[in-house]
C-alpha cells in the first residue's frame, strides 16, 4: 500500500456500540473514518467528524457513500452486498469481501458452504416457507432460523414438539436440528490480505434462555488443550476457506458425544470478544484493524482470566436508561464497564457490558454473577 495508514480513508458501514470500541482503537492510530448510520443519535454519532446518516442497505447510499475511500469496512453485516460488490470492482477495498458477506449473509448458503467444505455443522434442512416444515426430514425438537436478517436471536424460534409448528415462520429458513449440547463455544480468528492468521483462546458463552442473546462469556474456556486446538484449527479452517480478510467469530457446539459443529459465523467484531480490550494483548478491534490494513496480526494471549457480563435491558422497561447499581460496580476491583451511549433501553437491548479480569476462573465467575445480579438496567 503506498500511503501510510494515517492518510488512508477508511469508511465504516454501521455507527453501533462495535463501531464505538473500533473507533477507540483507531483514534490511537489516527486513523480517518466515516462512518454510515440509518440512526442519527446511533453510538458513533459524535466520535467522528464525518458521520453520514444514511440507510446502508441501499444500493446508492453505499456506493455514493463508499466510492471516494481506499477501505470500506462494516460493524454489522446485513448491508448491501451488492454496492460493496460494485465498489470492488472499481478499486475500492472492502473487507471482509463482498464475496464472503453474500454467503454469511444467508444462513442457507452459509449452512451449504459448511456441508461443501466438510466443516461439521449441526444437520439441517432448507426450507421456503411454513408448509415444507413437516416434510424437511428434521424432526423435532429443532430451531427455525431466518435466512436472512437474523441476529442476536432475532429471526429464531426454538420448537420443541409438532405442537409448536404452528409457530414457525412462513419465510425461507434453515431448519437445524438440535444440538445435545455440553457447552456453547466461540472462536475470533483474524487473516490479512497475505493470509497470515491468529486466533484469540476460545471461550465459553452462556445465553440468556428467553432472549436466545450472550449474558456471560468466560475466557479463555475451561476445557483441555486438545478441545481447545481442536476449535481453534476448526475456526481457523472456517476464516482460510472462505478466503476472508478481516476479523471472524465462529460460534461452536460442543456436544456431549464429544463433537465440535459450527454453528455460525459473524464477520466482524463479536460480543464474544469484547472481553479482548482489558483481557488481551491485543484487543478484537486493534485485530480487525491490523487485518483490513494488511497488518502483522497482533498478538492474542490472555494477560488475564476474564468474564463479560452484557448488560440488557430489564424486560418490561422503555425509556431513558438508568443504571441501577453502577456504582457500586465501578467501586469493584477488576471490573471495567463499558455503556454504549444508546439513548433509550427497551427489553433486552444490549446498552452495555463489564469485563471482569482475575487470577483465576473461579474468581471472575463469582465476580461475573455478583456484577450481574447488581446492577440493572431500566428506564
Amino acid at each position: 500500500m503506498s500511503k501510510q495508514i494515517t492518510d488512508l480513508k477508511i469508511g465504516l458501514l454501521g455507527g453501533g456500540q462495535l463501531g464505538r470500541m473500533l473507533m477507540q482503537e483507531a483514534v490511537n492510530w489516527n486513523l480517518q473514518v466515516s462512518i454510515l448510520e440509518p440512526s442519527k443519535d446511533a453510538p458513533c454519532a459524535h466520535l467522528v467528524p464525518d458521520f453520514v446518516v444514511g440507510d446502508f442497505k441501499d444500493y446508492d447510499t453505499v456506493y455514493q457513500f463508499g466510492k471516494d475511500k481506499d477501505i470500506v469496512t462494516i460493524e454489522f453485516e446485513d448491508v448491501n452486498s451488492d454496492a460493496l460488490a460494485q465498489l470492488e470492482q472499481e478499486g475500492v477495498q472492502v473487507f471482509p469481501q463482498p464475496s464472503v458477506l453474500k454467503i454469511i449473509q444467508d444462513k442457507g448458503l452459509q449452512k451449504q458452504f459448511y456441508q461443501n467444505n466438510n466443516i461439521p455443522t449441526a444437520p439441517f434442512a432448507l426450507v421456503n416457507n411454513k408448509a415444507e416444515i413437516a416434510a424437511c426430514g428434521i424432526q423435532t425438537p429443532f430451531f427455525q432460523k431466518l435466512r436472512t436478517s437474523g441476529y442476536d436471536g432475532y429471526g429464531v424460534r426454538k420448537i420443541a414438539t409438532e405442537a409448536d409448528l404452528e409457530q414457525c415462520f412462513d419465510q425461507p429458513s434453515v431448519i437445524e436440528a438440535m444440538a445435545d449440547m455440553e457447552m456453547e463455544l466461540s472462536v475470533i480468528v483474524s487473516r490479512n490480505s497475505k493470509g497470515e492468521t491468529a486466533a484469540f483462546p476460545v471461550v465459553e458463552m452462556e445465553f440468556n434462555p428467553e432472549s436466545n442473546m450472550v449474558q456471560y462469556l468466560f475466557a479463555p474456556a475451561q476445557i483441555d488443550a486438545a478441545l481447545a486446538q481442536k476449535a481453534t484449527e476448526m475456526a481457523l479452517e472456517v476464516i482460510t476457506k472462505l478466503n476472508m480478510v478481516g476479523i471472524l467469530a465462529v460460534e461452536m457446539f460442543y456436544t456431549r458425544s464429544g463433537e465440535v459443529w459450527v454453528n455460525e459465523v459473524a464477520p466482524r467484531p463479536h460480543n464474544s470478544g469484547h472481553h479482548t480490550i482489558e483481557a488481551n494483548l491485543s484487543s478484537q478491534y486493534e485485530q480487525h484493524l491490523r487485518a483490513i490494513l494488511n497488518l502483522k496480526p497482533g498478538n492474542t494471549e490472555a494477560l488475564h482470566f476474564g468474564a463479560m457480563v452484557n448488560l440488557l435491558g430489564e424486560k418490561g422497561y422503555e425509556g431513558t436508561p438508568v443504571y441501577e447499581g453502577i456504582e457500586e460496580i465501578l467501586a469493584t476491583k477488576g471490573a471495567f464497564v463499558h455503556l454504549y451511549g444508546k439513548s433509550k433501553t427497551k427489553s433486552f437491548r444490549k446498552m452495555g457490558h463489564i469485563t471482569v479480569v482475575g487470577d483465576n476462573a473461579a474468581e471472575v465467575k463469582e465476580k461475573a454473577a455478583t456484577i450481574l445480579d447488581t446492577i440493572k438496567v431500566k428506564a
